[in-house]
């Protein structure tokens, strides 16, 4: 029998081991050391963020955002539905009040169309999610924002090294949060970037991501004394982590080049089910595919459940995602009733293949094969 094919395999390149003990070694493994301050470098001059801050997860990047905004209870934040807790989350502890935005027909990303009628006089930021890393409308977005003087926070979590008519994703915002999670294209295990694009952040997000203190400045010598001035907690990851993150962006390239090839290779093998009502990722003109993640939209749950169960009967891992938030037991009562039937529509109808940077060309060609006998048979 065939050896099971997971849905997601943490990639390593080599040096992460190597770089862990250099840092070890050190003696300094505590947040920004070395590591940290080349990821900081790296990020900061070949993708032109004003301001580059690892963070421990891309949770916490959102929830400095969040400070560096100054919620306040009763605001409202623009969210799609369709996305994970943390997109929200991170205001609702602020004491905001969420809006949920519905996705599109084309991809599970937010309509950018219907954001000026969710706009009212409390509205303070909108928070675009760059869903499998293929660009919001951002030309879009950012007008309505401009219009009304609001935020735009870009969840970049899936969105590493992809763009939006030629510019990178997460420099379009004043402030985006990444993911270095294990399932993400790069990865330090858990792992996020704070990117600030306005400088106005720059002081108080650095205070925010070290307890709400000086301590950054003080140690660079910029400050004569080391002091609690502003809200905050502990958001900066340990050298190890950055280690670990450093070695996999030397890689970046090559492992763009694997991961977008599988993206590519399953969007020609599975190209006939579009004409049987199943969904493919669609590329609008304006945005990239980096291969972070590849779905399929079923034509009902039902189709879904029986599609994942087939594929494991064949021991292949196939999985579906978000749960829709406006009606997750949490928020439900908090929703204000509007029907968001696309969010609706992926929470019961997408599915996603296994793509990892190992997936050898013939283990994918076993997925392909799963997932079209599964169709022939219908």
């Amino acid at each position: 029998m065939d050896a099971p094919i997971p849905f997601n395999k943490p990639y390593f390149s080599g040096n992460e081991t190597r770089y862990i003990e250099q840092a070890v070694r050190s003696g300094k493994i505590s947040g920004d050391g070395q590591f940290t301050q080349r990821a900081h470098a790296y990020f900061e001059q070949h993708w032109g963020f004003a301001k580059a801050l690892l963070t421990t997860s891309c949770t916490d990047a959102l929830e400095m955002a969040a400070l560096l905004l100054d919620i306040q209870p009763g605001d409202e934040v623009i969210v799609p539905a369709f996305t994970f807790v943390s997109t929200a989350n991170a205001f609702v502890l602020r004491g905001a009040k969420i809006v949920f935005a519905d996705s599109t027909a084309l991809n599970p990303n937010l309509d950018a169309g219907a954001l000026e009628s969710l706009v009212t006089p409390r509205t303070r930021a909108v928070v675009p999610v760059h869903y499998a890393g293929i660009a919001c409308d951002m030309g879009a977005v950012l007008a309505t924002a401009a219009r009304h003087g609001l935020a735009v926070v870009e969840d970049a979590a899936h969105a590493i090294d992809s763009f939006y008519n030629g510019q990178r994703l997460g420099t379009l915002g004043a402030l985006a949060a990444f993911s270095f999670h294990e399932t993400k294209n790069i990865i330090a295990g858990e792992g996020g970037l704070l990117a600030l694009n306005d400088l106005q952040f720059a002081r108080r997000a650095e205070i925010i991501r070290e307890k709400g203190t000086t301590r950054s400045a003080f140690f660079r010598g910029e400050a004569t004394e080391y002091n609690w001035v502003d809200v905050g907690s502990s958001f900066l990851p340990s050298e190890l982590t950055a280690a670990y993150l450093w070695a996999q962006i030397e890689n970046l390239a090559d492992i763009q080049r694997q991961r977008t090839a599988l993206w590519d290779n399953y969007c020609a093998a599975l190209a006939p089910l579009g004409p049987l009502g199943v969904g493919l990722p669609a590329l609008p003109a304006y945005a990239t595919n980096n291969g972070h993640l590849f779905y399929l939209v079923c034509r009902d749950r039902a189709e879904r459940e029986t599609l994942i169960a087939h594929l494991g009967q064949r021991g292949i891992l196939a999985v579906f995602h978000y749960l829709a938030l406006h009606r997750s037991p949490y928020y439900a009562a908090r929703h204000d009733g509007r029907a968001l039937p696309w969010a609706e529509h992926y929470t019961e109808c997408l599915v996603r293949l296994p793509l990892f940077y190992e997936l050898s060309a013939a283990d994918q060609a076993r997925v392909v094969a799963g997932v079209l006998d599964f169709y022939h048979r219908r």
